[in-house]
This record gives C-alpha cells, sequence and structure tokens, in this order.
C-alpha cells in the first residue's frame, strides 16, 4: 500500500501537480512540513516551500490530524470499516475561512463491502440489510441539516448487490471490537460500542445472545468467567427482552432497586414521571413486573427455563421488592456491571430513540421499526404473542395490521405461495392505503368486526418477507370497506374485505418512495 501512494504521487507529479506522498515511515518533522505545505496560500510560496495540491498517505491520516484548510478528499482504497470511513471523510470536514465546501471523491467501482459507505454516513451500526437500501434510496432526507447524498444509479447498483451479499457478521464485530478496544485502551462494555457510534450493541446480543458469550468468544482465555449458570440466564433474558429499549418501565424499576431492596411503588411513579415526563400506571407497573419474573415468552418450556432467574419477588401491596438472591448476586462484580450495563444501554437508547416521539395516548413512535415481540410487549400483553400474531391481531381496544408491501412470488403455478396470498396492499399517495382482508374473512366475519370494532387502529408495514421488524406508519381510519371475491390456490373464489384506509398523518416521503421501490433482497 505504500508503494502504491508513492507510484500515485509520481503519476500526479509528472501531469503538473505538486504533492507528496506519506506513510508511517516518515518522521514528524517530514509530516508537519507536508501538513503546513496543503495548508499554505499561493501568496504565501517562498523558493524553498511551495504549496501541495495533494497528499497521498496509508494510514496515517485515519484521525489526530487536523488541517483545517483541507477541501478535497480522494478515497483509493476500500473501505473495509465505516469508522475509517467516517475518519477519513473527516478530514476534510472542518470549517475555515473561505471554505465553502469539500468535494469527496470516493472511487468505489471495485468494493467488496462498499455497503459500509451508507452505513457510516447514515449513522445506523446495525448492518440492516433493509436500513441500508432505504438510505441509499432516499439518503437525503433522512440526515440532518444542509447536508445532501446522492448515490448515482452505478453507485446504487454495486452497493445494493454489496448488500445481498452482507455475511460473516461476527468478523465485523470482532472488527469493531478491536477498533474500539484499541481507542478505549481497555476491554469495551456495551454502552462503549452504543456511546462511540460503533456496531450495534443488539447486533452483538443477536449473534452471542449475552455480552459474556461475546467476551468470551473476542478474548478466549483471557477472559475469567466467574459468572454462575443462574447469572448467565438472568443476563441472557434481560439482553433479549430490555436491551433494546422500547419502553424504559423494566429497566427504570432495574435501575432502582441496583441498590435498594425495595421501593414504593408511588415513589417510583414519581422518580418514572420526573425522568421521562410521562406517568406510568399502577396496571404497567404489575406488568413490568411481570416481565421481569421471567414470563414474557411464547413457549412454556422457556417460561420454566427463565422463571429461574428470580429477579422480582411477587409484589406487596404497593411494593416492588428484589428477591434476595438477586441481591446477593449483584454483589458480584461482574454480574452487577453486566446489568448495569445493560440498564444504561436501553435506557439511552429509549431517551434518543423513542422518546423524543412518544405521545401520552401511544406507546409507539411514528417511523420507527418494531418486531411483533416488541408490539406484545409495549401492548402489556403479559406475554410474548409474535408466533400468532400475523395480518391482524386485535388487543384490546386497539387492533394491528400487519403488512409486507413486496410480496413473495410462487414459483410454480399457483396464483400466490402457501399461506402468503398476494394481497392487494398498497398505497396509493401519502394518506390513502388499500388493504385486502385475509382470505375467506367477509365483511359481516368476526374477523373484519375486530377491525372494524377497534378504538385505534394500527398500521405496520415492512418492505419484504426478509425482514423481521416493521416501520410504525401510525394510526388510521377506515374510509370504506366492501365485500369482495378472490381465487384461491385451489381455484375456488373466496370471500374477502377491500378496505380503504386513511392514514392519521401523511407517510413521510422518503419512507414512502423506499417502500414502493422495487429493490428487495
Amino acid at each position: 500500500m505504500i508503494t502504491r501512494t508513492v507510484k500515485l504521487s509520481r503519476k500526479f507529479n509528472a501531469l503538473g501537480y505538486r504533492t507528496v506522498a506519506l506513510s508511517g515511515n516518515d518522521s514528524e518533522e517530514i509530516r508537519q512540513a507536508a501538513f503546513e505545505r496543503v495548508a499554505m496560500d499561493e501568496a504565501a510560496a517562498t523558493e524553498e516551500m511551495q504549496p501541495l495540491d495533494y497528499i497521498f498517505s496509508c494510514d496515517i491520516l485515519n484521525e489526530g490530524v487536523d488541517i483545517v484548510e483541507v477541501n478535497q478528499v480522494i478515497m483509493l482504497r476500500p473501505t473495509q470499516s465505516p469508522i475509517v470511513f467516517i475518519q477519513q471523510l473527516g478530514r476534510g470536514l472542518r470549517k475555515a475561512p473561505g471554505k465553502e465546501y469539500v468535494v469527496v471523491l470516493d472511487f468505489i467501482g471495485n468494493y467488496n463491502n462498499n455497503f459500509m459507505i451508507p452505513v457510516a454516513l447514515s449513522g445506523d451500526r446495525s448492518y440492516n440489510a433493509d436500513v441500508i437500501r432505504k438510505y441509499v434510496i432516499s439518503g437525503n432526507s433522512t440526515i440532518p441539516g444542509a447536508s445532501t447524498v446522492h448515490f448515482d444509479q452505478i453507485s446504487k447498483d454495486k452497493i445494493f448487490k454489496s448488500i445481498d451479499r452482507i455475511k460473516g457478521m461476527k468478523a465485523l464485530i470482532k472488527e469493531s471490537y478491536i477498533s474500539l478496544k484499541n481507542r478505549l485502551g481497555r476491554i469495551p462494555l456495551l454502552y462503549d460500542f452504543y456511546e462511540n457510534q460503533e456496531i450495534d450493541p443488539l447486533v452483538i446480543i443477536r449473534e452471542y445472545k449475552t455480552y459474556d458469550a461475546f467476551m468470551q468468544a473476542m478474548e478466549k482465555e483471557k477472559y475469567k468467567n466467574c459468572l454462575s449458570e443462574q447469572e448467565k440466564l438472568t443476563l441472557e433474558y434481560l439482553s433479549k427482552t430490555v436491551l433494546s429499549g422500547v419502553r424504559p418501565d423494566e429497566l427504570a424499576i432495574l435501575g432502582q432497586l441496583l441498590h435498594k431492596d425495595q421501593i414504593e411503588i408511588e415513589d417510583f411513579a414519581e422518580e418514572y414521571k420526573k425522568k421521562f415526563g410521562f406517568e406510568v400506571s399502577i396496571a404497567q407497573v404489575k406488568d413490568a413486573v411481570q416481565v421481569l419474573q421471567g414470563h414474557f415468552v411464547s413457549k412454556e418450556a422457556e417460561y420454566q427455563k427463565f422463571s429461574l432467574i428470580d429477579i422480582l419477588e411477587s409484589t406487596r401491596p404497593g411494593m416492588i421488592q428484589r428477591v434476595q438472591s438477586y441481591a446477593e448476586r449483584l454483589t458480584h462484580r461482574q454480574f452487577y456491571t453486566q446489568v448495569e450495563d445493560i440498564i444504561k444501554v436501553g435506557i439511552t437508547r429509549y431517551q434518543e430513540r423513542y422518546l423524543p416521539g412518544r405521545s401520552a395516548d401511544n406507546p409507539f413512535v411514528l417511523y420507527e421499526k418494531y418486531s411483533r415481540r416488541d408490539v406484545s410487549l409495549l401492548m402489556n400483553c403479559g406475554k410474548d404473542l409474535s408466533s400468532i400474531m400475523y395480518g391482524m391481531k386485535r388487543i384490546k381496544d386497539d387492533v394491528f395490521i400487519f403488512i409486507t408491501y413486496h410480496k413473495e412470488e410462487s414459483q410454480d403455478e399457483k396464483n400466490y405461495v402457501d399461506g402468503k396470498p398476494d394481497y392487494a396492499d398498497a398505497f396509493e399517495d401519502n394518506l390513502i392505503f388499500k388493504w385486502d382482508s385475509q382470505i375467506g374473512k367477509g365483511l359481516d366475519s368476526s374477523y373484519m368486526q375486530d377491525v372494524l370494532g377497534a378504538a385505534r387502529k394500527h398500521l405496520l408495514v415492512k418492505k419484504s418477507d426478509a425482514e423481521t421488524s416493521f416501520y410504525y406508519m401510525g394510526q388510521f381510519d377506515i374510509v370504506k370497506a366492501l365485500n369482495a371475491q378472490k381465487e384461491d390456490n385451489r381455484g375456488r373464489m373466496q370471500p374477502i374485505t377491500k378496505v380503504t384506509i386513511k392514514m392519521h398523518h401523511a407517510v413521510r416521503e422518503d419512507l414512502l418512495r423506499y417502500l414502493q421501490s422495487n429493490i428487495t433482497a
């Protein structure tokens, strides 16, 4: 790589440009002289010192160098890490007198990992293919301030192909871990990944289940694992259930019980409102207590496993009390640190991602992504209902419509893939959505009565079956519902209901454009 920078410098010099090549082999004096020359005005040139047009470097300008006058950055190497990409890009982003913009030329033609570029620019560290595609299609609408990002069609095509080949998530996690560990000078916790905009802690947990298992994979025999089986089980359940921060209830209870054996529900509610700005009902608190007792599972076998976590006692009237054995486990430093880390990540995620868009009467935030499991939690279902939450689900006074915008096409002569009918579900514009009921469910069916009779109706949409989470599109009213028929895979006509929906809020343009695009996994 060093040899290549020298060759490039010579070629540019032959074309009349004034350039030098720098590497780690050059002394600090040589580097500083080059930095001064690239920042020079032509008017300040002397016979001994001429301004430079370009510095070609290998790895030494990623960070720790501040040349505010730089107004052009050319990237000539594969982008292996979004952090490195941002560091390199940052060389040109400092403001300076007379500097109105920076030009970045990124030659991505031969990159295997060019999906890293939208990852870096979007700030999203989930490495979720759906999120990356959405950013490439509508990046200009989703970055703050007056910044704009445009990918030409060739770049889009290459990035989309790269996205389709994303694999080796554990290799990406390891790279992120090594990078962060070197920067911090110590072993990072999950919160360190979040705070330093490295890979999303949820990605780490998805791959390893717990931080403890992650550390064993990264540090191997260097990592001293002193956790008991019950402690590991507790951390697995909390990581799976509350780390995402979609709601703060359980996290707030855990936080207040780190140093107390019990808290009064009234005091907890007061502290909750002070911190988050919303009232929390006694029913919500009781539901959160149940969740922390291991009940938020989908199968009996799971409950038998996680009921052993022993965090909270059965609630005494007006009190929340921790189990004595849990209090004793918290005296174990390694366990305490990992519980505290989960609380810190979850609360911060909630405060930054969900709280700003929350309203007092709706736990869902417009355009955020939610899994069916998240819906179960936010609606206080008491357990994970995701395995039976398909198409439509009525929960008390609320009904949820789950839509896959681009249906999987049948590869045989059937009308549609078994179990996945090609319903005519689509947005006509930013407000109107056309929805087909499940096959066999006419206007008078109990299914449709559940939809029509719900006080609050919610629409959640994902682009394709490759995704597990849905964009929350908001609440809607039903404008029209008519009986119709649809042919099933056996050639029989079956009743359905054709429904016209009007959203309470016009759908954001960039999201609508993404959903309607033909780019799918």
